[in-house]
């Protein structure tokens, strides 16, 4: 028995080598960023879900005495778990867009990589610039379904735009005089990454602010202003929707037909 379990010792061993492929530096890299952006992701998009669906409905029946209790002890641990995860979501998945998505589609259309990832996040940062001074606006603040058509459309018009320009690299034509472009995967992420990093700079520029101070009100037994609770929590109803169409481009770029480009 032991002479016939050592003869099936190798051919167990060529059989576990074909399964089991030792990983190149650089596909450990791989995986180790794609992971932390899961990772990290999931934790962001699981508390801004929670805040949304969960949290704001329980607060609304609250009375004073009970959210002066529960605000401090509850709100500032979610916070730091949401708005870490959301950088750390939106840093390691833009590393990993640089060096492996856009790098190669770059390479393959022969055009300097840098410079589309520069024009992608000009159109992301200018469209954000816009979206905050909409949080300014009381006439559209005053009804958040108005809000809601004005952001879809400057999301559709962003969405656009990064079609349009990572569709269109001004490459060297191929060999057979058609314009190259960066594909699918690059143009997705694209799309789908530049609504996180809206959902990214709502956190920090305008939800993380307000709720601190709303957290300091609380603890001292005063309500908080109106006008920045509503901003905070427009800011956060809005990553909300936008995690949708975020996290379907996201789907788009792994998915089993091509959306954008080949």
């Amino acid at each position: 028995m032991l002479s016939e379990s050592t003869l099936q010792l190798p051919f167990g061993l060529a059989l576990f080598d074909e399964l089991v492929h030792g990983p190149s530096g650089q596909d450990i890299v791989r995986a180790l960023l794609r992971w932390s952006h899961f990772v990290a992701g999931i934790t962001w998009i699981g508390i801004l879900y929670f805040f949304n669906v969960i949290n704001v409905p329980l607060m609304k029946s609250l009375d004073a005495p009970t959210k002066k209790a529960v605000i401090p002890e509850l709100m500032p641990r979610a916070l730091w778990y949401f708005r870490w995860g959301a950088v750390i979501t939106v840093l390691v998945g833009l590393t990993y867009y640089a060096m492996f998505i856009v790098a190669g589609d770059s390479r393959t259309a022969g055009v300097n990589p840098w410079v589309q990832l520069g024009k992608w996040l000009a159109i992301v940062l200018v469209t954000y610039a816009i979206l905050y001074f909409l949080y300014n606006v009381p006439a559209l603040t005053k009804d958040g379904r108005v809000l809601a058509v004005v952001i879809a459309l400057l999301s559709l018009l962003m969405i656009a735009a990064v079609v349009y320009v990572l569709g269109n690299t001004g490459g060297a034509a191929d060999r057979a005089g058609n314009p190259t472009y960066l594909g699918n995967k690059t143009i997705s992420i694209g799309a789908g990454g530049g609504l996180g990093i809206l959902m990214l700079l709502n956190v920090w520029g305008i939800i993380w602010p307000a709720q601190k101070r709303i957290i300091a009100a609380t603890k001292e037994g005063t309500p908080p202003p109106a006008d920045l609770a509503r901003k905070a929590f427009l800011a956060s109803r809005t990553n909300a929707w936008l995690s949708l169409p975020m996290l379907f481009f996201m789907g788009t770029s792994h998915g089993d037909w091509t959306l954008f480009g080949k």
